[in-house]
Protein backbone atom coordinates (compact mmCIF):
# COMPACT_ATOMS: atom_id res chain seq x y z
CA UNK A 1 0.00 0.00 0.00
CA UNK A 2 3.27 2.64 1.21
CA UNK A 3 4.55 1.61 -1.95
CA UNK A 4 1.51 2.29 -4.36
CA UNK A 5 0.95 5.94 -2.46
CA UNK A 6 4.55 6.54 -3.07
CA UNK A 7 4.37 5.62 -7.01
CA UNK A 8 0.76 8.10 -6.85
CA UNK A 9 2.78 11.10 -5.37
CA UNK A 10 6.09 10.69 -7.94
CA UNK A 11 3.00 10.95 -10.52
CA UNK A 12 1.04 13.79 -9.59
CA UNK A 13 4.49 15.46 -9.01
CA UNK A 14 5.81 14.15 -12.42
CA UNK A 15 2.25 15.82 -14.34
CA UNK A 16 2.71 19.30 -12.46
CA UNK A 17 5.76 19.31 -13.73
CA UNK A 18 5.32 18.08 -17.16
CA UNK A 19 1.32 18.60 -18.20
CA UNK A 20 -0.21 15.89 -20.64
CA UNK A 21 0.86 15.65 -23.83
CA UNK A 22 4.63 16.38 -22.16
CA UNK A 23 6.14 13.65 -20.19
CA UNK A 24 8.46 12.97 -22.34
CA UNK A 25 10.04 16.45 -21.96
CA UNK A 26 13.52 16.54 -20.20
CA UNK A 27 14.60 14.72 -17.58
CA UNK A 28 13.96 16.43 -13.91
CA UNK A 29 17.62 17.97 -13.83
CA UNK A 30 18.48 21.43 -13.63
CA UNK A 31 20.04 22.19 -16.72
CA UNK A 32 22.75 25.05 -16.72
CA UNK A 33 25.76 26.19 -18.62
CA UNK A 34 28.31 23.31 -18.99
CA UNK A 35 25.80 20.87 -19.34
CA UNK A 36 25.74 18.15 -22.25
CA UNK A 37 23.42 15.42 -23.62
CA UNK A 38 19.91 14.98 -24.60
CA UNK A 39 18.48 17.51 -22.25
CA UNK A 40 21.06 20.14 -23.72
CA UNK A 41 19.37 19.41 -27.30
CA UNK A 42 16.17 19.89 -26.31
CA UNK A 43 16.75 22.69 -24.54
CA UNK A 44 18.27 24.19 -27.89
CA UNK A 45 15.80 22.75 -29.97
CA UNK A 46 12.81 24.41 -28.19
CA UNK A 47 14.95 27.63 -27.78
CA UNK A 48 15.34 28.10 -31.62
CA UNK A 49 12.13 26.95 -32.12
CA UNK A 50 10.71 29.88 -30.41
CA UNK A 51 13.31 32.42 -32.46
CA UNK A 52 15.70 32.78 -29.43
CA UNK A 53 18.55 31.00 -30.09
CA UNK A 54 20.08 30.54 -33.61
CA UNK A 55 23.59 28.41 -32.75
CA UNK A 56 24.08 25.10 -33.70
CA UNK A 57 22.06 22.45 -31.95
CA UNK A 58 24.91 20.15 -30.24
CA UNK A 59 23.87 19.24 -26.93
CA UNK A 60 26.86 21.37 -25.26
CA UNK A 61 25.38 24.10 -22.97
CA UNK A 62 27.47 27.26 -23.89
CA UNK A 63 27.30 30.53 -23.58
CA UNK A 64 25.02 31.03 -26.62
CA UNK A 65 22.52 28.78 -24.98
CA UNK A 66 22.95 30.46 -21.68
CA UNK A 67 22.19 34.03 -23.03
CA UNK A 68 19.46 32.66 -25.30
CA UNK A 69 17.64 30.77 -21.88
CA UNK A 70 18.02 34.14 -20.32
CA UNK A 71 16.10 35.97 -22.96
CA UNK A 72 13.39 33.57 -22.62
CA UNK A 73 13.18 33.73 -19.53
CA UNK A 74 12.98 37.32 -19.24
CA UNK A 75 10.55 37.11 -22.20
CA UNK A 76 7.96 34.92 -20.37
CA UNK A 77 8.10 36.36 -16.91
CA UNK A 78 10.31 34.04 -15.08
CA UNK A 79 13.39 34.57 -13.08
CA UNK A 80 16.06 35.71 -15.33
CA UNK A 81 19.23 32.87 -14.18
CA UNK A 82 19.97 31.00 -17.36
CA UNK A 83 19.03 27.82 -15.37
CA UNK A 84 16.53 25.33 -16.97
CA UNK A 85 14.88 24.33 -13.68
CA UNK A 86 11.24 22.85 -13.66
CA UNK A 87 9.14 25.95 -14.05
CA UNK A 88 11.08 27.51 -17.08
CA UNK A 89 10.82 23.89 -18.71
CA UNK A 90 7.22 23.66 -18.39
CA UNK A 91 7.44 26.99 -19.89
CA UNK A 92 9.20 26.12 -22.62
CA UNK A 93 7.40 22.71 -22.81
CA UNK A 94 4.26 24.31 -23.40
CA UNK A 95 5.01 27.47 -25.69
CA UNK A 96 7.15 25.31 -28.17
CA UNK A 97 7.15 21.76 -29.99
CA UNK A 98 10.24 19.54 -30.33
CA UNK A 99 10.49 16.94 -33.28
CA UNK A 100 13.10 14.90 -31.36
CA UNK A 101 13.55 12.38 -33.66
CA UNK A 102 13.98 14.99 -36.82
CA UNK A 103 16.78 17.22 -34.81
CA UNK A 104 18.29 13.88 -33.55
CA UNK A 105 18.58 12.40 -37.27
CA UNK A 106 19.74 15.89 -38.46
CA UNK A 107 22.47 16.03 -36.19
CA UNK A 108 23.78 12.62 -36.96
CA UNK A 109 23.69 13.41 -40.37
CA UNK A 110 25.88 16.43 -39.73
CA UNK A 111 23.58 18.60 -41.27
CA UNK A 112 22.68 22.16 -41.10
CA UNK A 113 18.98 23.06 -40.61
CA UNK A 114 16.52 25.82 -38.80
CA UNK A 115 13.94 24.28 -35.82
CA UNK A 116 11.32 27.47 -35.81
CA UNK A 117 8.37 27.31 -35.29
CA UNK A 118 5.91 27.67 -38.44
CA UNK A 119 8.54 26.53 -40.76
CA UNK A 120 7.38 22.29 -42.16
CA UNK A 121 10.41 20.41 -41.47
CA UNK A 122 11.19 19.29 -45.09
CA UNK A 123 11.89 22.92 -45.72
CA UNK A 124 15.11 23.16 -43.06
CA UNK A 125 17.74 21.45 -44.24
CA UNK A 126 20.94 22.03 -46.02
CA UNK A 127 23.30 19.51 -46.44
CA UNK A 128 26.68 20.00 -45.33
CA UNK A 129 28.93 20.45 -48.45
CA UNK A 130 26.88 21.58 -51.24
CA UNK A 131 23.28 19.93 -52.65
CA UNK A 132 20.71 20.77 -50.58
CA UNK A 133 17.50 18.50 -49.49
CA UNK A 134 13.94 19.40 -50.61
CA UNK A 135 13.93 22.91 -49.26
CA UNK A 136 16.16 25.93 -49.77
CA UNK A 137 14.73 27.63 -46.91
CA UNK A 138 16.49 27.22 -43.89
CA UNK A 139 15.96 30.35 -41.87
CA UNK A 140 12.88 31.24 -40.50
CA UNK A 141 10.60 33.73 -41.57
CA UNK A 142 9.99 35.95 -38.77
CA UNK A 143 13.78 36.63 -39.22
CA UNK A 144 14.76 40.28 -41.02
CA UNK A 145 17.72 40.21 -42.48
CA UNK A 146 18.97 37.43 -40.30
CA UNK A 147 17.82 38.78 -37.14
CA UNK A 148 15.42 37.23 -34.84
CA UNK A 149 12.16 39.14 -33.36
CA UNK A 150 13.81 38.16 -30.25
CA UNK A 151 17.70 40.02 -31.59
CA UNK A 152 15.24 43.21 -32.53
CA UNK A 153 13.46 42.79 -29.22
CA UNK A 154 17.24 42.78 -27.39
CA UNK A 155 18.79 45.49 -29.52
CA UNK A 156 15.80 47.87 -28.61
CA UNK A 157 16.47 46.93 -24.54
CA UNK A 158 19.66 47.96 -25.01
CA UNK A 159 19.01 51.51 -27.34
CA UNK A 160 16.32 52.06 -24.86
CA UNK A 161 18.79 51.59 -21.75
CA UNK A 162 22.17 53.84 -23.22
CA UNK A 163 20.49 56.31 -25.33
CA UNK A 164 16.69 57.08 -25.01
CA UNK A 165 17.64 60.83 -23.79
CA UNK A 166 19.33 60.82 -27.12
CA UNK A 167 18.39 62.34 -30.17
CA UNK A 168 16.90 59.78 -32.72
CA UNK A 169 19.96 59.95 -34.81
CA UNK A 170 21.98 59.12 -31.77
CA UNK A 171 19.80 56.18 -30.96
CA UNK A 172 19.90 54.62 -34.37
CA UNK A 173 23.89 55.01 -33.85
CA UNK A 174 24.06 52.89 -31.03
CA UNK A 175 22.08 50.09 -32.97
CA UNK A 176 24.39 50.80 -35.61
CA UNK A 177 27.58 49.92 -33.28
CA UNK A 178 26.07 46.90 -32.21
CA UNK A 179 25.74 45.49 -35.17
CA UNK A 180 29.37 46.63 -36.15
CA UNK A 181 30.84 44.58 -33.48
CA UNK A 182 28.63 41.50 -34.75
CA UNK A 183 30.68 42.43 -37.81
CA UNK A 184 33.82 42.78 -36.31
CA UNK A 185 36.49 39.49 -35.34
CA UNK A 186 37.08 41.35 -31.87
CA UNK A 187 33.84 41.11 -30.55
CA UNK A 188 30.56 37.91 -30.36
CA UNK A 189 28.41 36.91 -33.52
CA UNK A 190 25.41 37.13 -31.52
CA UNK A 191 23.47 39.97 -30.71
CA UNK A 192 23.10 38.82 -27.10
CA UNK A 193 26.89 37.88 -26.71
CA UNK A 194 27.59 41.84 -27.85
CA UNK A 195 25.08 43.07 -25.67
CA UNK A 196 26.05 41.46 -22.55
CA UNK A 197 30.09 40.90 -23.33
CA UNK A 198 31.17 42.10 -19.61
CA UNK A 199 31.55 46.01 -19.60
CA UNK A 200 30.46 46.42 -23.13
CA UNK A 201 27.14 48.25 -21.63
CA UNK A 202 26.25 50.22 -18.99
CA UNK A 203 22.25 49.68 -19.26
CA UNK A 204 23.81 45.91 -18.73
CA UNK A 205 25.73 47.07 -15.78
CA UNK A 206 22.73 48.90 -14.14
CA UNK A 207 20.19 47.19 -15.40
CA UNK A 208 18.22 49.23 -17.49
CA UNK A 209 18.68 46.91 -20.28
CA UNK A 210 15.67 45.25 -18.67
CA UNK A 211 13.68 48.35 -18.93
CA UNK A 212 10.88 48.14 -21.44
CA UNK A 213 12.06 49.76 -24.68
CA UNK A 214 9.53 52.79 -26.54
CA UNK A 215 8.65 52.72 -30.36
CA UNK A 216 11.15 55.17 -31.43
CA UNK A 217 14.20 52.75 -29.89
CA UNK A 218 12.23 49.97 -32.17
CA UNK A 219 12.38 52.28 -34.91
CA UNK A 220 15.89 52.79 -34.53
CA UNK A 221 16.88 49.50 -34.36
CA UNK A 222 14.88 48.74 -37.79
CA UNK A 223 16.76 51.62 -39.30
CA UNK A 224 20.02 50.32 -38.42
CA UNK A 225 19.46 47.00 -39.55
CA UNK A 226 18.18 48.34 -42.89
CA UNK A 227 21.30 50.13 -43.42
CA UNK A 228 21.55 53.77 -41.64
CA UNK A 229 24.70 54.02 -39.79
CA UNK A 230 25.29 57.38 -38.81
CA UNK A 231 28.35 56.68 -36.88
CA UNK A 232 30.60 55.81 -40.10
CA UNK A 233 31.59 52.40 -38.73
CA UNK A 234 32.32 53.23 -35.11
CA UNK A 235 32.66 49.98 -33.12
CA UNK A 236 32.59 52.46 -29.54
CA UNK A 237 31.34 55.18 -28.16
CA UNK A 238 31.04 57.35 -24.79
CA UNK A 239 30.01 59.77 -23.13
CA UNK A 240 32.88 62.34 -22.56
CA UNK A 241 30.96 64.13 -19.37
CA UNK A 242 31.40 60.40 -17.73
CA UNK A 243 33.81 58.72 -19.28
CA UNK A 244 36.41 57.65 -16.12
CA UNK A 245 38.53 55.36 -18.53
CA UNK A 246 41.45 56.84 -19.94
CA UNK A 247 41.96 53.86 -22.75
CA UNK A 248 38.52 55.20 -24.46
CA UNK A 249 39.74 59.02 -25.09
CA UNK A 250 42.67 57.08 -27.20
CA UNK A 251 40.31 55.31 -29.27
CA UNK A 252 40.15 57.25 -33.23
CA UNK A 253 37.18 59.34 -32.76
CA UNK A 254 34.73 59.74 -36.01
CA UNK A 255 32.29 61.93 -34.84
CA UNK A 256 29.93 63.05 -31.86
CA UNK A 257 26.14 62.83 -31.60
CA UNK A 258 24.23 63.90 -29.42
CA UNK A 259 26.30 63.52 -26.09
CA UNK A 260 28.27 60.43 -27.45
CA UNK A 261 31.49 60.28 -29.15
CA UNK A 262 31.99 57.46 -31.67
CA UNK A 263 34.95 55.60 -32.24
CA UNK A 264 36.89 53.28 -34.31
Amino acid sequence: MARKWVLFIALVVWTCIYPSGHASAFSPQVIQRGAVGDDVIELQARLQYLGFYNGKIDGVFGWRTYWALRNFQYEYGLPVDGLAGSETKRKLVNASKYYEQFVKEQIRQGNDFTHYGGIPLSQQVKKRGGGSSRAAKTTASNVPKGFSQNDIRLMANAVYGEARGEPYIGQVAVAAVILNRLEHPSFPDTVAGVIFQPGAFTAVADGQIWLTPNETAKKAVLDAINGWDPTGGAIYYFNPATATSSWIWSRPQIKRIGNHIFCK
